[in-house]
């Protein structure tokens, strides 16, 4: 549990003998986390012992695991596992290239075949992570003349993304259409001429909510502008298929361009784009982030498969899933508790300002469970959350003692 505090240096010397700014004060100016250590509520960087499922091992205590994005449960799933070990046992255990020269297997091409049947999309990339994925994808088609219209509540890695391209960045408050509506008129307005990409997560990862697409679509058509989805926590999730909000909405069709993550529901690593193939051929060849990046482990892309093979051939697990997300919701709403306007997998509980969060986080996982305290800036100020998320493992049994640890620790921080 305990981190240790890392020695600092003397900036000041380091200035006297050199005469500049030392670049690294701003570190030695950093106490955050040596605040929250010394306070015995530092929640980051949990080494686990074990394998990822509904229970796991931390500093050889067995604990509840609700702060897990392994939706469907698969990281264990002996299929996904076996074509895992077959894969390293065949290919090694890594490419030691780009996907552009010597890293491109048989069993990649696989992967994106499968995917674009599954995606019912014309093309599909995959790449090493979804965070690569957003960068490369949203930094190559948006030229210096274009515009991103981005929600507020959108992932980091589409921050970043936003940030890479050459293009103007404007955002929207979040899932507000009506604001969407203004932005887009002013963008039009301005440059008549310009591309534009609205982008927005499909789930949104903290607070649970979900993207109004069926509005965002309308939107798009009326000021001529094209549409990315991110269904990182859709995927495997949404839709009577599994193909995410997209699908849960009925509005695959309208969106250009998806994009989904394996390090999720898929039990894996990695990310992919599905759009039409002219557009991911243009991706494929001028994306610097996947040009210039090695590709997909062997492993890694055998465990998608497997795990694809899973979400075909085992709804039953998205329906076991709904079940213990839409209970947990239901069990919190009766108690009182704020879980904003979740309807995913990701049931938030508000708790407010930063260390309290961190408090009530030490309260619970001292009680045996395993949670993700969620501060600023991911969250706005005074509205710090634990968020918890659900698995269609997770037994009734397990999740009424989820219930009863999380109640406990309401009622004594007065969140009840």
């Amino acid at each position: 549990m305990e981190t240790p505090v890392p020695s600092r240096s003397e900036s000041p010397e380091f200035t006297r003998l050199t005469g500049t700014v030392d670049l690294f004060e701003k570190c030695n100016h950093f106490h955050k986390a040596d605040e929250l250590k010394a306070a015995g509520v530092f929640p980051y960087f949990m080494a686990i012992e074990s394998a990822s499922g509904p229970e796991v091992v931390v500093a050889g205590r067995k604990l509840i695991m609700v702060g897990s994005n392994n939706y469907l449960g698969l990281t264990q799933h002996p299929h996904v596992v076996e074509l895992a070990i077959k894969a390293v046992e065949r290919y090694g255990s890594g490419c030691t290239g780009s996907r552009f020269l010597n890293g491109t297997l048989d069993i990649h091409e696989v992967l994106e075949a499968r995917l674009r049947t599954f995606m019912k999309k014309q093309a599909v990339i995959v790449m090493s992570t979804g965070f690569q994925t957003n960068q490369a994808v949203i930094s190559t088609v948006v030229g210096k003349n274009d515009v991103i219209v981005s929600d507020r509540g959108n992932h980091a890695s589409i921050v970043d993304g936003c940030r890479l391209a050459l293009g103007r960045t404007v955002r929207y408050r979040h899932n507000d259409m009506g604001h969407l509506d203004e932005v887009l008129s002013a963008v039009r307005e301005q440059s008549p001429k310009a591309g534009i990409l609205i982008v927005t997560d499909g789930v949104f990862s903290m607070e649970g909510d979900v993207a109004d697409l069926p509005a965002i679509v309308a939107l798009k058509k009326r000021y001529g502008a094209r549409l990315m989805v991110d269904e990182a926590h859709g995927v495997g999730v949404f839709g009577v298929h599994g193909r995410g909000v997209c699908e849960h909405f009925g509005v695959e069709a309208d969106i250009d361009l998806i994009m989904g993550t394996f390090s999720k529901s898929f039990a894996s690593l990695g990310g992919f784009i599905a759009g039409d193939s002219w557009v991911i051929e243009y991706i494929r060849l001028l994306a610097r982030a996947f040009t210039f990046s090695a590709s997909m482990t062997p492993a890694s892309v055998a465990a998608a498969i497997g795990a694809l093979d899973v979400v075909e051939a085992e709804p039953e697990r998205r329906a076991r899933l709904w079940k213990n997300a839409s209970r947990m919701k239901q069990d919190f709403g009766r108690l009182g508790l704020n879980t904003l306007k979740s309807n995913s997998a990701i049931v938030p509980i508000v708790v407010g300002d930063d260390f309290k969060v961190f408090q009530f986080w030490r309260r619970t996982f001292d009680a045996g469970l395993f949670t993700n305290p969620v501060i600023t800036p991911a969250v706005p100020p005074g509205e710090g959350m634990i968020r918890t998320s659900y698995m269609a493992t997770h037994t009734d049994e397990v999740l009424d003692r989820v219930l009863e640890i999380l109640e406990a620790g309401a009622r004594e921080f007065g969140l009840i």
